[in-house]
């Protein structure tokens, strides 16, 4: 394959974005920021032996259990956050009255009923994950295509509606986009890193919505590089993040994203940083803590009525 190959529709590289002539966006009630929070829903559908991947998952760890050793103490750190994280972030949103985006990974939700039915009960919703940790970039787009479809059918049957968008685990392959659009019923991807505001690219002759997500305001930086060395780091990061963005709502409102992990933010002492990141949002006001389907419908119904800056 040369580079001229991969350069299929929704793939072009953008310098630019809005650049000086940032949209005068209205968020619903005169929000100045939309606030997104992530759950990244994964548990159990990692890498394995168990599920005969020929490989454990290590991301995190400083020591990598040799090949073809079942790395059992990882595999139990996944189990605590469907075990025990999960249930702790559900009751912080429960207190808080508010909902989420879950970019659910459809096996981890299949194997944990209780989720499934908490993202029904509590009127969260389910981004699509992809089925489970995969490589796309691997797959022909034959391949590819039947993965999604599968996604979107086992989310829809264990959440009890079908996934509006989509997050893929690894980074997407060079066909996923046109692959989303040409499957005909997602609203937007998340598959970028490049803007803090939602916008459109065309795909093929059609205007396709992405929502950007974040590795900066991310509890994957608790094992990752950068790497927050305490809570505090957190809720330092993310408030002042928020602080920044909502000074800035004044006269150009804004959206944030902050990626969690029940694995990682639900551990007590994190969990606890968590809630005081959302308190400190709700504390200022006018700061729309939503989900990203909400964003992505506000922006497709409203997005005519904004202005640009001059």
């Amino acid at each position: 394959m040369t580079i001229g190959d991969q350069l299929t529709p929704g793939t072009a590289r953008d310098f630019i974005g809005y650049g000086k002539r940032v949209p005068t966006v209205r968020w619903p009630k005169g929000a100045r920021l939309a606030l997104s929070l992530v759950v990244n829903y994964e548990e159990g559908s990692e890498y394995n032996y168990p599920d005969g991947d020929g490989r454990n998952e290590h991301h995190g760890l400083t020591y990598e259990i040799p090949k073809g050793v079942r790395d059992l103490r990882l595999e139990s750190i996944y189990e605590y956050g469907s075990r025990v994280g999960i249930w702790r972030m559900l009751r912080i949103f429960e207190k808080h009255g508010i909902q989420v985006t879950f970019q659910a990974a459809a096996l981890a939700i299949e194997r944990n009923p209780d989720v499934a039915a908490a993202i029904r009960e509590q009127g969260h919703e389910a981004c699509s994950h992809g089925y489970r940790w995969e490589d796309p970039w691997v797959f022909t787009p034959e391949q590819e295509r039947e993965r999604i479809d599968l996604a979107v059918e086992s989310l829809a049957r264990t959440c009890g509606e079908r996934p509006y968008g989509w997050y893929t685990r690894y980074g997407p392959s060079i066909h996923t986009r046109r692959l989303l659009v040409e499957e005909g019923g997602f609203l937007y991807d998340s598959d970028a890193y490049n803007d803090d505001l939602p916008y459109f690219v065309d795909v093929a002759g059609k205007q396709h919505l992405v929502l950007p997500y974040t590795g900066t305001y991310n509890d994957g930086r608790f094992v990752g590089i950068p790497r927050y060395s305490s809570a505090a780091d957190f809720v330092e990061d993310c408030t002042r993040a928020i602080k920044y963005l909502w000074d800035e709502g004044a006269s150009q409102p804004r959206m944030m994203t902050i990626g969690l992990h029940p694995r990682l933010i639900g551990d007590p002492g994190r969990a606890s940083a968590l809630e005081q990141v959302i308190s400190f949002a709700e504390g200022l006001g006018k700061v729309w803590i939503t989900r990203r389907v909400d964003i992505a419908r506000w922006w497709l119904g409203h997005h005519h009525e904004f202005k640009e800056a001059s």
